[in-house]
């Protein structure tokens, strides 16, 4: 005997199961997945609107949630990928937690060189760098501030994941090289993916080191 199937039921079976977010946040098969290239900035999607992407302390969908992304939030910085489940290490607040990457896209820029704006910071003693490539930089301590002109992100020659940026002021120079690798500002349990060293000439001559942070257009 054969069975016969309504439209509406044909494209239900054919759409596939619908999932909550907390289904979805399940661990995918990696071998299925191509992992990116962190660190990178992705933008949430497929949140339903008024809904949150959770934060939790571990690449799972029964950990602690730490923290949250609105269905609409651009310019998320990941900084690592764990391979076994396909989630994202991000920094919320003063922790580190992980979003699944099942609901997030890469934004566009990802990643240097292309990203123009991100910002490099060191502790003991605190300084900051927040970098515009191409444009004007302000460098920061305590005491006192500066702007550089700067150029753009220049990619190591032959160095993957090796990066630089040069600029000036009046009576000053900034030579700043980053590096791919986890980071820690030693004040936070936040977590990085850039390494930073900033060299200063002219009269306040200065060699600091810490880590970099991407972002987004908008920020």
């Amino acid at each position: 005997m054969r069975v016969r199937l309504s439209a509406a039921l044909c494209a239900m079976i054919a759409a596939g199961p619908v999932l909550s977010q907390e289904e979805a946040e399940a661990p995918a098969d990696p071998a299925m997945t191509a992992l990116p290239d962190v660190p990178a900035l992705f933008d949430v999607s497929g949140v339903v609107p008024g809904d949150v992407l959770n934060i939790r302390t571990e690449p799972d969908a029964s950990a602690e949630r730490i923290g949250e992304f609105a269905a609409d939030a651009v310019g998320v910085e990941v900084v690592e990928v764990d391979e076994a489940t396909g989630w994202g290490r991000v920094n919320t607040g003063e922790r580190t937690g992980w979003a699944s990457l099942d609901f997030l896209t890469e934004a566009e820029p990802a990643r240097l060189p292309d990203v123009a704006r991100f910002t490099c910071f060191g502790t003991e003693p605190f300084w900051t760098l927040d970098l515009d490539a191409g444009g004007l930089s302000n460098f920061s301590t305590p005491e006192a501030e500066a702007l550089y002109l700067t150029g753009p992100v220049r990619p190591g020659e032959n160095r993957p994941g090796a990066f630089g940026v040069t600029g000036g002021a009046a009576d000053s120079t900034l030579a700043l090289a980053i590096t791919s690798a986890q980071c820690s500002d030693g004040m936070s349990d936040r977590l990085f993916g850039l390494t930073a060293q900033l060299l200063l000439g002219g009269s306040g001559a200065r060699t600091l080191s810490g880590c970099c942070s991407l972002q987004g257009a908008g920020e």
